[in-house]
């Protein structure tokens, strides 16, 4: 792993399961990292335990609620009055299966927080990155990416409303927004790239709402396809620091259905990689968040 020495990584939900992993793998190879997280208690005994292992490590913390683009704007003017420079934004952040709800403005839970949010996060500061020679941003996606579909009639998803099928619909969404973000910064010759990250399955948080039957104190029936988090994090980590991982790719186990194992370059789904899919979702984004990008090609 390249010395992160002198690198400034933000991580979206640093205060537990993958991105904790992450950030604590991070930290320990000498990056400064930032967790940007919803909960503000939970978000500072997670840097304190990060400290307690990493006496070393550089920290800090900001308020990050993806649920709310108030609150994704504010985030985004904290790290900047912060930071001058970003190296990697680590878009890891999300729920799963969540019973039907709306966020703060309005959108159908999942597909407001896992896509919209870090939609809005990154391009808000996305100009951080920009200078910075290989930087890069990286998107969080899932295997459940491969059984989704974007009705634009109905993001709003009041019709006929199942947890499993609004859950895929974002990640196909944080894989569709990590391509076409990819192309972007291709076409404007920029330093920074974009690449895709999912890490199996992750014994972790994220599973609260899973059936008992699945998760249980031990994990039940799901541990022979399940690895833990710090295994899980490995594919995210990769994606944010090697250097020979290109922009545009997608990166995740190398075990059965992905479910499992150390992480290799892989391959999305054809919907996935639909350049007209990309751009209309990429437009109704940039409409219902209000935010809409800037790109510049200057290094440093």
């Amino acid at each position: 792993m390249p010395d992160q020495q002198g690198r400034t990584v933000v991580i979206t939900g640093a205060n537990t399961g993958v991105g904790f992993e992450t950030a604590r793998i991070l930290a320990a190879s000498g990056a400064t990292t930032v967790l940007a997280c919803r909960d503000p208690e939970r978000t500072s005994q997670a840097a304190q335990r990060l400290k307690a292992g990493l006496p070393a490590a550089r920290l800090d913390t900001i308020t990050l609620d993806l649920a709310s683009l108030a609150s994704v704007r504010s985030a985004a003017a904290e790290l900047r009055s912060r930071h001058a420079r970003v190296d990697v934004l680590i878009n890891n952040a999300g729920v799963m299966w969540a019973p039907k709800g709306k966020t703060a403005d309005g959108f159908e839970t999942h597909f407001g927080t896992n896509h919209l949010g870090h939609f809005a996060f990154t391009g808000l500061v996305l100009d951080l990155l920009l200078p910075v020679s290989g930087s890069r941003v990286v998107v969080l996606s899932s295997p459940a990416h491969r059984r989704g579909g974007i009705d634009f009639d109905d993001l709003a998803y009041d019709r006929r409303y199942r947890r499993a099928t609004a859950y895929a619909r974002s990640k196909l969404a944080n894989l569709l927004f990590a391509q076409m973000l990819a192309a972007k910064l291709g076409q404007a010759h920029a330093a920074t790239i974009a690449v895709a990250a999912h890490p199996g399955g992750a014994r972790t948080e994220l599973n609260r709402h899973m059936p008992v039957w699945f998760r249980g104190q031990s994990w039940g029936l799901a541990r022979p396809i399940t690895h833990p988090a710090e295994i899980g994090a490995l594919s995210v980590v990769r994606a944010a620091v090697d250097p020979a991982i290109a922009g545009g790719s997608y990166v995740g186990p190398d075990g059965w259905q992905e479910f499992t194992g150390y992480p290799v370059v892989l391959h999305p789904s054809e919907r996935a990689s639909d350049p007209e899919l990309q751009r209309r979702l990429w437009q109704e984004s940039e409409r219902l968040t209000g935010v809409s990008y800037q790109f510049s090609i200057a290094t440093v």
